[in-house]
């Protein structure tokens, strides 16, 4: 089992840590949405309340270009797009670090969705059976793929991401985005699914929740080689 108790076995839920949005938590977010509603406030509290807030951007910023950098590629695409994310994304309506964060991910995934569809519309084409080929993980528990949460976590945010990186790139792009998305991201099936439909193009309007999970089953299959055949070479 995995030494990160925050790291879940199941496919329902991220595999990679998530680190505070801010740095004081839930309480300096409160404290700074608290900011934004709109009525007359003393400028020096203003200023003390805010001096924090541009590391908060920064962090939600860092974190989605990780993601959106997997997916779409390191370079002016990936850049652009978190541009566009940090200002569209209304933090002051978000309860929390962690609804800040999940909003942020959610709007990447969303424009880069888009972006690859004006590329190419078949490349997120849903799968004609949505149950898809068989998997090594029949189930959710992770280890049927012979995958453990730490190597999951290590690969994802350890100092070997560039395997990764690398395993990735040889990946076809619908296994790549559900990957990322589920695993990095940590976007539900359903959200996935009801994001390829919504801007994916013709070609993805058939995503379903089941058929996102069969991809993702299929994703962890290929990484469990992936680390099989590193382990065997060391």
């Amino acid at each position: 089992m995995s030494s990160n108790p925050n790291l879940p076995n199941s496919l329902t839920g991220s595999f990679a840590s998530e680190e505070p949005v801010g740095p004081q938590g839930a309480a300096f977010f409160q404290q700074v949405t608290g900011m934004l509603d709109g009525q007359s406030k003393d400028p020096a509290a203003v200023e003390a309340a805010l001096s924090g807030w541009d590391g908060v951007l920064e962090r939600v910023a860092a974190d989605t270009y990780r993601v959106a950098s997997m997916l779409l590629g390191e370079g002016e695409e990936a850049i652009g797009l978190i541009e566009r994310v940090v200002a569209e994304v209304d933090l002051k309506a978000c309860s929390s670090p962690a609804e800040a964060r999940h909003n942020s991910r959610l709007h990447m995934a969303a424009d880069a969705i888009a972006i690859l569809a004006q590329r190419d519309a078949a490349a997120l084409e849903a799968p004609a059976d949505a149950s898809g080929p068989a998997s090594c993980i029949e189930d959710d528990d992770l280890e049927a793929a012979g995958v453990t949460p730490d190597e999951l976590e290590q690969m994802i945010s350890g100092p070997e991401a560039y395997r990764l990186r690398n395993w990735l790139e040889g990946l076809s792009v619908s296994l790549r985005f559900i990957f990322v998305l589920r695993a990095v991201a940590g976007l539900s099936s359903p959200e996935i699914a009801g994001l390829l439909a919504e801007h994916g193009g013709q070609a993805a309007q058939d995503w379903t929740p089941d058929a996102v999970r069969a991809i993702f089953r299929q994703a962890l299959c290929s990484l469990a080689s992936q680390l099989i055949h590193a382990t065997a070479t060391k």
